[in-house]
């Protein structure tokens, strides 16, 4: 028997909870009275700390205020709080709810929400079911304040699963589950592949325990997020390599407001030194965002390293496999809203190359740009190779009484056609050039010692 995807949908398919949304359609359209008392804030404490039996006792209260109503009065709420909510959901959940339908997958929504209420949503996301909490209904299509079958919370959300795929000839062991409540706990047990989603405490810490994926559909797959602060690794990481932290290097940085301060965003940038990581770093940190970078594989085999690169959002380039699934990987990214970061030379220029004052580049930026439409930020970086020439082994830690000055520019977004990837490279490498001091764009006959620097260990080949 083949299996399905089932995904919990507060606070898993997107940040918060659908409560407030339902209940603001119900309240315009007259369905129900204003507000609660308490009820803002026991929605608030449930989109930071998860579920919690406060929010399911009123979760079944509810059916009380339904009793008597027409069930098809609730239609026009339920389809206007859709609109509201589908654009709430995060991206990344969206491209694995196609991914799981492509690989032959049912997919289905699993929720304590009222089926009457989520249903519109659940079709405008492309689920292929529901199940959800059902009311009773009288013979004349009004709810009568009870509860048909199962509350689908908890225990009662795997009996309506476990009742769904005995009516589908789903195999549960074949199936993946979706949920951040501990709750839900059930649930996730039941089936073969399970995964905690923006979890709350109680599931994040059974989840490492079992050592179950830990997932955020906000960012792209594999990014580790803080468990229930919800913070980027990588922000962390931004912190640690920001420029008050190296002072073998002055960073002297203008343009950062020509990076958009939201969408998705191709940041590219010349390569010159083994530095240059930690200058468009520090550009990331200044643009407030974080960033999606490729990176060659070698780094990524790394014991310790490689996994850490990888956590904070690294995408591993396999040249030698023709770089597709990096390119994919990439594209997944500026779909889902995010900032990719690449060096188009891919590697450090070495001898006369190094001096050539036409950057060449890798048609890989210009391509994702067409494809996604995302703008292209060029950066233009000096001196990083002063800091850290390809040479060394390490930075040059010699200058600590007079560090050299690390001059970087960010553009404005490059205008390109996207009719040609070989021609919006050129654009891309242009814009870069533009950036950088007018004697980068100047011929240089480099001198031996400059020659050794951009070979590593200095060796010159013959």
């Amino acid at each position: 028997m083949p299996g399905a995807a089932f995904f919990d949908l507060d606070r898993t398919l997107l940040q918060g909870g659908t409560g407030p949304h339902l209940s603001r359609a119900m309240v315009d359209l007259g369905l129900v009275p204003r507000s609660l008392p308490g009820q803002g804030l026991l929605f608030k404490t449930f989109d930071l700390l998860g579920e919690n039996l406060a929010s399911i006792f009123l979760a079944r209260q509810a059916t009380l205020v339904a009793r008597g109503k027409d069930s098809q009065s609730f239609d026009g709420a339920a389809t206007r709080a859709a609109e509201v909510i589908a654009e709430l959901v995060h991206p990344f959940a969206l491209a694995l709810i196609e991914q799981h339908k492509a690989e032959g997958r049912l997919v289905v929504m699993a929720t304590t929400t009222p089926e009457h209420l989520i249903k519109p949503l659940a079709d405008l996301l492309g689920f292929d079911h529901v199940v959800a909490t059902r009311y009773g209904t009288k013979e004349d299509g009004r709810f009568d304040g009870s509860i048909l079958g199962p509350f689908v919370w908890s225990t009662g959300k795997l009996t309506a699963v476990r009742h769904f795929a005995a009516q589908h000839d789903i195999d549960l062991r074949a199936s993946f589950a979706y949920s951040d409540s501990i709750f839900d706990l059930p649930l996730l047990e039941a089936v073969g592949q399970p995964a905690a989603v923006n979890p709350d405490p109680r599931l994040a810490v059974y989840a490492v325990a079992r050592r179950w994926p830990i997932v955020h559909f906000d960012v792209s797959p594999g990014v580790f997020k803080v468990p229930v602060l919800g913070i980027e690794l990588q922000r962390f990481a931004l912190e640690a390599l920001r420029s008050t932290f190296f002072p073998c290097a002055r960073f002297d940085i203008q343009g950062i407001e020509n990076i958009p301060r939201h969408g998705p965003v191709i940041l590219v940038g010349n390569h010159r030194s083994y530095f240059d990581v930690v200058a468009m770093a520090n550009v990331v940190r200044r643009s407030g965002r974080t960033a999606r970078v490729l990176a060659k594989k070698e780094l990524f085999e790394i014991p310790v390293l490689g996994p850490l690169v990888g956590a904070i959002g690294g995408i591993r380039v396999d040249r030698a496999e023709g770089g597709q699934e990096s390119y994919d990987m990439a594209a997944l990214a500026l779909e889902g809203g995010e900032m990719v970061g690449l060096l188009p030379q891919g590697t450090i220029p070495r001898g006369q190359a190094f001096f050539d004052p036409v950057l060449k580049g890798r048609t890989g930026a210009a391509r994702l740009a067409a494809a996604s439409h995302a703008p292209v930020v060029p950066v233009g970086m000096w001196g990083t190779e002063k800091v850290w020439p390809r040479s060394s082994t390490m930075p040059n830690l010699l200058s600590l009484a007079h560090p050299p000055t690390v001059r970087i520019r960010v553009g404005k977004p490059v205008e390109l056609l996207h009719r040609s990837p070989v021609a919006d490279t050129k654009r891309i490498m242009q814009a870069i050039s533009d950036l950088l001091p007018p004697e980068a764009r100047e011929p240089h006959t480099p001198t031996e010692d400059e020659l050794r620097a951009t070979y590593p260990g200095g060796r010159v080949p013959d």
